[in-house]
C-alpha cells in the first residue's frame, strides 16, 4: 500500500511565505553585485568573488550559501560557486535578462512602499506619494538612476511577452498600426519584423523617444515613424489599430477611458483595439496577475482587470470587447472594435 504524503502543518507554509522579502532581497543583492556576470565562465571561490566585487568574503558567502539553497548558484564540494539556469538569468547578458527587474524589488523606493501596503489598502491611494509626496512617474524623473533600473526590468518583460504577442494575434489585414506608449519600441519591432506589409507608430513621450532610433526599431526603420504628445488627449490618427502593452493598468478607470476614447476618435473605419494586460480569471488559484494587481494600487494607482471590467471600460470608450487572446507569457490580448 502506497503511503499519502501528507501535508505540512500551516504554520510551516506560513513561515515560507513570510520569508519571501528575505529571498527577494537576497537575490537583488546578488544581482546588483553582479555574481552572476561573474561566474559565468566557471566555478569562483568566494575569495576570488570578494575581490572583484570588494565585498567582505565571509558575508559574501552566506549571502552566496542561501540563495544556492533555491538554485539561484551552486555550491561545489570544493566551496566554489557555479552558475544555475536561475543564475543566468540574472546576467546582464542574458536573454531575457531579469538583473534589472531583481535588482528594482530590492531597491528602497519599492521595500518602503511595500511596508505602507495597509495605508494603500485602507486609502485606495498610492505608497509612494505617502512616503515621498510624488506619484512613482514623478519620482522617476527626479532619480533618473532609479528610472533606469525601472526601465531596464520594463525592457526585460518586454523582452518575454512581446514575441508572445506578436505569435498570439493574427495581424492580418491591419496595415498600419500605432503603439501607444511603446517605450523603446521592442513590441513594434516584433510585430514588425513578423509583418513585412505593416507601417507602425511609436507614440511616447519626447525624452523616451530620443532614445528610440538606435534601438529595436532600428532594422525596420524605414515602415517605421515617430510621434509624441499626450495620450490622454489625443493619439496620431488614421491607423488600422492601436495597441498598448502594459499601459491601461497603470491608470485609473477615467484616465483609461480618455486614452482608449482618443484611440476610437483615431482608428480607421473597421479598425481594432488591442490592449495586452493581464486578464483576472475568477476563483481561488493562484496567478501573477493578482500580486501584480496589487503593484498597481501601491505604485501608479491602476489596476488589473477581469474581463467584466475590461468590457464596461471598452464601452464606456465607443468600444466593443470582441475576443480575448491568451498568450504564451501571463499577459492576454483584450481585442476591440468600434461599437
Amino acid at each position: 500500500m502506497t503511503m499519502q504524503a501528507q501535508a505540512p502543518p500551516a504554520h510551516v507554509g506560513m513561515l515560507k511565505l513570510l520569508s519571501g522579502i528575505q529571498v527577494t532581497c537576497a537575490v537583488s543583492c546578488l544581482a546588483q553585485l553582479g555574481i552572476p556576470d561573474l561566474v559565468e565562465g566557471g566555478p569562483k571561490s568566494t575569495d576570488e568573488l570578494a575581490r572583484q566585487t570588494g565585498t567582505n568574503p565571509q558575508a559574501l558567502y552566506r549571502l552566496m550559501r542561501a540563495t544556492a539553497s533555491l538554485g539561484v548558484l551552486a555550491e561545489g564540494p570544493d566551496g566554489t560557486f557555479s552558475e544555475t539556469p536561475m543564475s543566468a538569468v540574472l546576467r546582464s547578458n542574458a536573454n531575457p535578462s531579469l538583473r534589472a527587474y531583481a535588482i528594482m524589488e530590492g531597491r528602497e523606493w519599492s521595500l518602503r512602499s511595500w511596508a505602507r501596503l495597509e495605508y494603500s489598502v485602507r486609502t485606495g491611494k498610492q505608497a509612494l506619494d505617502e512616503i515621498y509626496g510624488m506619484p512613482i512617474f514623478e519620482y522617476f524623473k527626479q532619480h533618473p538612476e532609479e528610472a533606469q533600473i525601472f526601465h531596464g526590468a520594463m525592457t526585460a518583460f518586454s523582452m518575454i511577452d512581446s514575441p508572445a504577442v506578436a505569435a498570439a494575434y493574427n495581424f492580418d489585414g491591419i496595415r498600419s498600426i500605432v503603439d501607444v506608449g511603446g517605450g523603446h519600441g521592442l513590441l513594434l519591432a516584433t510585430i514588425l519584423a513578423k509583418n513585412p506589409l505593416m507601417k507602425g507608430t511609436l507614440f511616447e513621450v519626447p525624452h523616451v523617444l530620443d532614445e528610440c532610433r538606435t534601438g529595436p526599431l532600428k532594422p525596420v526603420m524605414e515602415r517605421c515613424t515617430f510621434a509624441s504628445g499626450d495620450m490622454f488627449s489625443s493619439v496620431p490618427a488614421g491607423s488600422d489599430a492601436y495597441i498598448m502593452k502594459h499601459i491601461i493598468h497603470d491608470w485609473p478607470d477615467d484616465l483609461c477611458i480618455k486614452i482608449l476614447a482618443a484611440c476610437r476618435k483615431g482608428v480607421n473605419p473597421g479598425g481594432k483595439l488591442l490592449v495586452v494586460d493581464n486578464v483576472i480569471q475568477p476563483g481561488n488559484d493562484f496567478a501573477p496577475g493578482k500580486f501584480l494587481d496589487l503593484v498597481m494600487l501601491l505604485f501608479p494607482g491602476g489596476r488589473e482587470r477581469t474581463e467584466k471590467q475590461f468590457r464596461d471600460l471598452f464601452a464606456a470608450a465607443g468600444w466593443k470587447l470582441s475576443r480575448i487572446i491568451p498568450t504564451a507569457a501571463a499577459d492576454s490580448i483584450v481585442e476591440g472594435v468600434p461599437a
